[in-house]
C-alpha cells in the first residue's frame, strides 16, 4: 500500500509538468515566428522605399557638390589675385617714391630688390614646363591650386618685414607657383564639366562603365563653366584696387608736381613714363596703418586657402588618381613635349603668347603710358576698375558659344583689338590733360572686351579640343601658361621700347595668331588626324580590389613566375606600339595629303593592322602543318 502511495504521488506530482512544458514550446516557436516575421519586414523591400527616386536625389547632390566646386575655385582664384595685385601695386608705389626709401629703408636699395623682385617672378615661370606636370600628378589638382594659395599667402606675410632674404625669395616662390597654379585651374574648371556631364547621364552604359565619353558630349558644360569662372575672376582687377583706393589716394600728390618733368605721352614716348617725378608722397603713410592694411590682405588670403581646402572637391576618383600617377614619372616628365606635335597645340601657341602680350600691356602699357601720364597717378585705379569690370562683364559673351560656331568668341576679340591697337598707334597726347578722360575710359572698356572674349575663348577652345581626353587637361593647360608666362616675361624685357615698335610687336603676334587659328580650324575640317602621343598603360605594384586579373582573381603573385608577367607587359605594350604606330603614320599620311579615296581606304591603319595580321597568321597555319608533315 506504500509503494502504491508513493507511485500516485510521484504519478501525481508528475503529471502536471508536461502540460506546461508543451505550453512554453509553443510559446517559443510563436516567439520565433515573431522574430523571424520583423527581421523579413525590416530586410525586405520597403513599400515607401523608392529606388529610382532616390538615385536621382543621390545624382543631383552630385551636380549641386560640382557646381559648389566651380563657383569655390572662382573664388578662390579671384581672391588670391585681389590680394596679391593689390599688395603688389601698393608695394611699388611706396618703394617707387624716393622719401619713402631714404627715410624708412635708406640702406637696403628698395628699388634694386624691387627689380630682382620683378625678375623673379617673370623669369622663375621659364622652367615651370619641367616640373608642372609632375607637381600635379604627385600632389593632385586640388591640392595643387591649395599649396599654390599658400605660396600666395606667403609672399603677403613677407611685407610685414621687408627685407631682401624675405621679398626676393617669397618672389621666386610665385615664379615657381604660377604656371602650377593656371595649368591646375584650368584643367580643374574642365574636369567639373566632365564629372557634371557623368551626373547628369548617369544612367548611360559608357558613363556607369566609366569609358570614355562621346566627342562633343560635354562642349555645352564646359563653355558655361570656363564663362561662370571668368566672370568671377576678372573680379580681382576691381577689389586689387582697393589698398590703393582707400589707403594710399591720400598721400599722393597732385598731377601739377607729379606730371611737371613728362614732355608728351601716348605712342610718341619711349619706356614707361619719361619724366615722371621720383616724389609721388605728400607724407610717408604710418607704418601701423601698413600693417593693418596687410593683416588684412593676409586674412584674405588665408581665406582663399581655407576655400580651396575645404570647399574644392577632388577632381578625379581615388583609382583614376592611382592610374594618372602610375604611368612613371619618366612619362609625366617628358609628355609635355611630346604633346607639342600636335598640330592644334602648334597653331595655337601664336594666340597662347599674344594672350600674355595683351593682358600686361594694358596693365602697364596702356595704364601708365596714355592712363597716368595723362590723367595722373590718382586716376590710375579709376582706369583698372573699368578694364576688370569690363572684362567680368563681357567674360559672358562666351556663351553665345552654346549657339554660335566657336570661332566668332577669339575672332571677336582678335577684331576689337586690332582697331584698338591700329588707333593706339596713332594717339599722341598732351599730358596732365583730364578731358581725355572719356575717350580712354571707353577704351579702357573695349580693352576690356577684347581681353574677355580672348582668354575666355582660348581656355574654352582648349578644353573642348581635349574633352573626351582626361589624361591629357594638365599637360595641354601647361602648355598653354607656360608660353603666357613666357609672353609675359617678354614684355617685362621690353618695358624700355618705344611705344610704337611695342604695339607693332602686338599687331604682328595677333595677325599671325588669326592666321594660325584659321588654319587649324580648316585642318579640323577635313579631318586631319593630329599627332597625340601614346600615354602609356598604368602599371600597379600593388595590386588592390580595384586591379585584380579577371581570369584567375586567386592567384597570388608568387604563383606567378616573374617571365610570365614580363611576357604579358611586352605583349601589351607591344600592341599598344603598333596601334600608336598606325595612328601616327595614318595621321602623316592625312596631313601630307594628295591621295584618292581608295587608296587612303587600302592603306588606312586598320587595313594595314588586319593585314599584318592575316599575314602574321598565314605563316602560323604554314609552320603548324609542317609540323604535323614532319611528326
Amino acid at each position: 500500500m506504500e509503494a502504491t502511495d508513493g507511485e500516485k504521488l510521484l504519478g501525481e506530482r508528475d503529471q502536471p509538468l508536461a502540460p506546461h512544458g508543451n505550453v512554453n514550446e509553443l510559446l517559443d516557436v510563436g516567439q520565433d515566428d515573431n522574430m523571424q516575421g520583423q527581421m523579413e519586414e525590416f530586410l525586405g523591400p520597403q513599400a515607401e522605399y523608392n529606388e529610382e527616386e532616390e538615385e536621382r536625389k543621390y545624382y543631383r547632390r552630385k551636380r549641386l557638390g560640382v557646381i559648389k566646386n566651380v563657383l569655390a575655385a572662382s573664388i578662390g582664384a579671384m581672391i588670391v589675385y585681389s590680394v596679391y595685385m593689390g599688395l603688389l601695386q601698393m608695394q611699388m608705389i611706396l618703394h617707387y617714391d624716393v622719401t619713402y626709401r631714404e627715410v624708412k629703408y635708406s640702406n637696403l636699395g628698395l628699388e634694386d630688390i624691387d627689380r630682382k623682385m620683378m625678375m623673379g617672378i617673370n623669369v622663375t615661370p621659364i622652367i615651370s614646363l619641367l616640373y608642372t606636370p609632375v607637381l600635379i600628378r604627385f600632389l593632385g589638382t586640388k591640392w595643387m591650386m591649395f599649396l599654390a594659395s599658400g605660396i600666395y599667402a606667403l609672399f603677403v606675410s613677407t611685407n610685414y618685414w621687408e627685407r631682401y632674404y624675405t621679398l626676393v625669395p617669397s618672389a621666386v616662390a610665385i615664379g615657381v607657383a604660377i604656371v602650377p597654379l593656371w595649368a591646375s585651374l584650368g584643367s580643374y574648371i574642365t574636369r567639373m564639366a566632365q564629372q557634371y556631364y557623368e551626373y547628369v547621364n548617369y544612367k548611360e552604359e559608357h558613363v556607369q562603365e566609366q569609358k570614355k565619353l562621346p566627342k562633343g558630349a560635354c562642349h555645352k558644360y564646359i563653355i558655361v563653366f570656363q564663362s561662370v569662372f571668368n566672370i568671377i575672376f576678372h573680379l580681382s582687377l576691381v577689389f586689387a584696387e582697393f589698398p590703393m583706393r582707400l589707403v594710399l589716394n591720400g598721400y599722393l600728390h597732385e598731377n601739377k608736381h607729379i606730371l611737371c618733368k613728362v614732355k608728351h605721352c601716348g605712342a610718341s614716348i619711349s619706356g614707361l613714363i619719361p619724366g615722371f617725378n621720383t616724389t609721388v608722397l605728400t607724407k610717408l603713410p604710418r607704418s601701423m596703418l601698413l600693417i593693418q592694411v596687410e593683416s588684412v590682405l593676409m586674412g584674405f588670403a588665408l581665406l582663399a586657402m581655407l576655400i580651396f581646402l575645404l570647399l574644392c572637391g577632388a577632381a578625379y576618383r581615388p583609382t583614376e588618381e592611382i592610374d594618372l600617377r602610375s604611368i612613371g614619372w619618366g612619362n609625366i616628365f617628358q609628355l609635355p613635349f611630346k604633346h607639342l606635335r600636335d598640330y592644334r597645340l602648334q597653331l595655337l601657341l601664336p594666340f597662347f603668347i599674344y594672350s600674355g602680350f595683351e593682358v600686361l600691356f594694358a596693365i602697364t602699357g596702356f595704364s601708365l603710358s596714355y592712363g597716368v601720364c595723362v590723367l595722373g597717378l590718382k586716376n590710375l585705379w579709376l582706369l583698372i576698375v573699368v578694364y576688370g569690370l569690363s572684362c567680368s562683364v563681357f567674360s559672358s559673351l562666351s556663351l553665345c558659344l552654346l549657339r554660335l560656331p566657336r570661332w566668332v568668341c577669339l575672332m571677336g576679340g582678335a577684331a576689337v583689338h586690332f582697331v584698338l591697337l591700329v588707333t593706339l598707334m596713332t594717339l599722341d597726347l598732351p599730358p596732365n590733360n583730364p578731358k581725355y578722360l572719356g575717350p580712354l575710359l571707353v577704351i579702357s572698356v573695349l580693352w576690356g572686351l577684347g581681353t574677355a572674349l580672348n582668354k575666355t575663348g582660348v581656355s574654352t577652345l582648349l578644353s573642348m579640343l581635349y574633352a573626351e581626353e582626361k589624361e591629357r587637361l594638365d599637360f595641354v593647360y601647361t602648355i598653354y601658361h607656360w608660353w603666357q608666362a613666357l609672353a609675359i616675361f617678354i614684355v617685362y624685357l621690353w618695358s624700355y621700347l618705344p611705344m610704337r615698335a611695342k604695339i607693332s610687336i602686338l599687331l604682328a603676334t595677333l595677325l599671325l595668331a588669326s592666321y594660325c587659328y584659321w588654319v587649324m580650324e580648316r585642318r579640323l575640317a577635313r579631318n586631319v588626324i593630329p599627332r597625340r602621343p601614346r600615354i602609356p598603360r598604368p602599371r600597379h605594384k600593388v595590386k588592390g580590389y580595384r586591379y585584380l586579373e579577371e581570369d584567375n582573381s586567386d592567384e597570388s603573385d608568387s604563383e606567378k613566375s616573374e617571365e610570365d608577367e614580363t611576357e604579358e607587359e611586352e605583349e601589351e605594350e607591344r600592341k599598344d606600339d603598333d596601334e600608336h604606330v598606325a595612328e601616327e603614320i595614318g595621321a602623316e599620311d592625312r596631313e601630307e595629303g594628295g591621295q584618292d579615296g581608295g587608296a587612303q581606304g587600302f592603306d588606312s591603319p586598320g587595313a594595314r593592322r588586319r593585314g599584318a595580321e592575316g599575314h602574321h597568321h598565314r605563316w602560323e597555319d604554314a609552320y603548324e602543318r609542317e609540323e604535323r608533315e614532319g611528326w
